[in-house]
């Protein structure tokens, strides 16, 4: 089965999708994201490079970082908090090309293990995507149709917990 569908991405954060896009998150020039696999906080403390493919650098993407489990995946009642959102990203570059409407925020998973979501969509046109009001109770579906999105083009995740807990699942 799909990582995206076991992780609850798909169901929770987005529809189900056709990957199309070849998308690799890495921090700290290193720490590739890949599905369901762990990083610690300190590792994901400053934005990732996020490298993408596409049709072109005439084409335009958006990168939505989010993270569903907030504040605790018990009881996400600020499902989903916003971290970061770059626009009009040329297509077979990175997000250091786009615009950054919502600044990088480091994740920050105070209690239990959090999902943190990178979500890339084709735009229709640059310029168009608009920052939302809030980062709490941001809405990946919602931001998406209101910004004329469609559905996604890639998506992975990784999880994340505070370093100090116990090293349990």
């Amino acid at each position: 089965m799909d990582p995206l569908t076991v992780g609850r991405v798909v169901g929770e954060v987005v529809d189900t999708f056709i990957p199309s896009v070849r998308m690799s998150v890495i921090y700290n020039s290193n720490k590739q994201v890949s599905n369901g696999h762990e990083l610690m906080p300190s590792v994901v403390a400053s934005r990732p490079r996020v490298e993408i493919g596409g049709e072109g650098m005439r084409a335009s993407y958006t990168l939505i970082m989010t993270d569903p489990d907030a504040p605790s995946p018990s009881d996400p009642y600020l499902r989903e908090h916003l971290h970061w959102i770059v626009t009009d990203i040329p297509g077979t570059t990175d997000a250091s090309f786009g615009r950054e409407i919502v600044n990088y925020e480091t994740p920050k998973p105070f209690i239990g293990i959090h999902r943190y979501v990178f979500i890339l969509f084709k735009q229709r046109a640059r310029q168009t995507v608009r920052a939302p009001a809030s980062r709490d109770h941001f809405c990946t579906r919602s931001f998406s149709q209101e910004n004329d999105l469609g559905l996604p083009v890639a998506a992975v995740y990784f999880n994340a917990q505070r370093e100090t807990a116990a090293r349990r699942r």
